[in-house]
Formats: C-alpha cells, sequence, structure tokens
C-alpha cells in the first residue's frame, strides 16, 4: 500500500514538474482578456506517465494544480491504455480518427466535432488510427491512474509495457 502511494506521489510530482515547464505564466481569460491559440504555434511536450505517442500543450489554467484546458495530440497507432482520472473531463475532438471506449459502455468514433464527457473515475482508453488532435477540460487537477483488464489499478510503467509505443512518437 505505501509503495502505491509513492509511486503515485512520485508521477504527481513528474507530471507537475514536466506541466509547469510549458505552462504560461500568465492565464489570458482569467482577468477578462482574450484567449486565442494557433495550433501550429504551441509548444506540445510529453505527458509524464503518458505513452511517448502523447504530447500536450497548455491552453489554459495548469493542470498540476486545478482546472485546466489542454491542447493533446496522439500519434498514428498511438493507444493510451486502460485508465480513469480523478476529475470530470471533457474531450473535444479537432482532427484524426479514432476510437473512445469506456468500460460498460458504448465506443465513440473519434472524428473532427466528437465529443465526450467522462465524470471522475470513469475507466476508459483511447486508440488512434491516424494523428489525432482533441481538447481536455479537465475540472481539476489532472491525474491519470491505469488499470488492468478486471478494472483494478496498476502502475504506469506495467501499463505502458503491455504494448509497444508505435514507431512513429507524436512531435
Amino acid at each position: 500500500m505505501v509503495h502505491r502511494f509513492l509511486r503515485r506521489a512520485a508521477l504527481f510530482i513528474a507530471l507537475s514538474a514536466a506541466v509547469s515547464a510549458f505552462v504560461p505564466t500568465t492565464h489570458a481569460g482569467e482577468a477578462g482578456e482574450m484567449l486565442m491559440i494557433d495550433p501550429q504555434t504551441v509548444k506540445f511536450a510529453p505527458i509524464p506517465g503518458a505513452p511517448a505517442c502523447v504530447t500536450a500543450a497548455p491552453v489554459r489554467g495548469d493542470p498540476a494544480k486545478g482546472p485546466s484546458v489542454l491542447l493533446v495530440k496522439l500519434a498514428p497507432g498511438c493507444r493510451v491504455p486502460w485508465h480513469w482520472h480523478t476529475a470530470n473531463e471533457q474531450l473535444m475532438f479537432v482532427s484524426g480518427v479514432g476510437t473512445l471506449e469506456m468500460k460498460n459502455g458504448k465506443p465513440l468514433r473519434l472524428r473532427a466535432g466528437a465529443y465526450a464527457l467522462l465524470p471522475g473515475r470513469q475507466i476508459h482508453q483511447a486508440t488512434c488510427s491516424s494523428r489525432c488532435m482533441f481538447f481536455n477540460t479537465a475540472a481539476a487537477i489532472f491525474d491519470i491512474h491505469y488499470v488492468d483488464e478486471s478494472g483494478k489499478e496498476i502502475a504506469a510503467d506495467e501499463a505502458l509495457k503491455k504494448r509497444t509505443p508505435p514507431e512513429t512518437q507524436n512531435k
């Protein structure tokens, strides 16, 4: 039990450090300022604890501290294995083709315009057959908890070693 807590704490610290490296120091929109982004110019970086084929750029907020919006990319062939987040999560799909599967739920074909609202602790996984891009809005601190096929929580390294990442990494 203590070992699992320490692994979670280390993952959280790594996520916080990585996210803070590319989180803007000012948060437009919070002071009545307009916020606009160009996906061609934002800086994408890997998400600690996520597959290497996943990168993200912060749009608003700090995912290590509270509610946030991220622009997320998945490389062709990328698979994010079964997992859940503590916070409610909204996904707004911009481009690419893929599938979002929920445990005990109907899969959603991901393509431009697709939308999903996932309550906290909703177990799901995502795959992209082509390069995918979507907005991820988290209602609180962003975390990720991987589970095995039976729904039992497992360490990130165990979840991610089950499948070799695609040859094409997301840059």
